[in-house]
């Protein structure tokens, strides 16, 4: 359940990533809105989730899905530059964070 809960929460850090850049400086209000909701939540199912995880791996699942989800929407949906070395750029990224998890915790 804890896993869950940081991978909800890596979902979420990509949203408020998302509408901090929609917010153009926290000058329009939805956007801003849903940046304090979805960063709110993120920390907050973060901080659960450490309870019961040690925090290296849980901190690297939790950034690693917020920095490949940015990106991959970005590029997807905000007309981000797509290239093939940003490409293997995010799969090294999870790579990275899944050979972490393999390595460390026991829980």
């Amino acid at each position: 359940m804890a896993w869950l809960l940081v991978i909800v929460a890596g979902l979420l850090e990509t949203g408020f990533a998302v509408c901090l850049k929609l917010s153009h400086g926290f000058t329009r209000l939805w956007p801003t809105l849903a940046f304090c909701v979805f960063a709110l939540g993120s920390f907050g199912l973060l901080t659960l989730s450490l309870k019961k995880l040690d925090v290296g791996p849980a901190y690297a699942v939790w950034t690693g899905i917020g920095a490949a989800g940015t990106a991959i929407y970005g590029m997807v949906f905000l007309g981000d530059v797509v290239s093939t070395l940003k490409i293997v750029s995010i799969s090294l990224v999870i790579i990275g964070v899944i050979g972490l998890q393999l390595s460390g915790s026991a829980h």
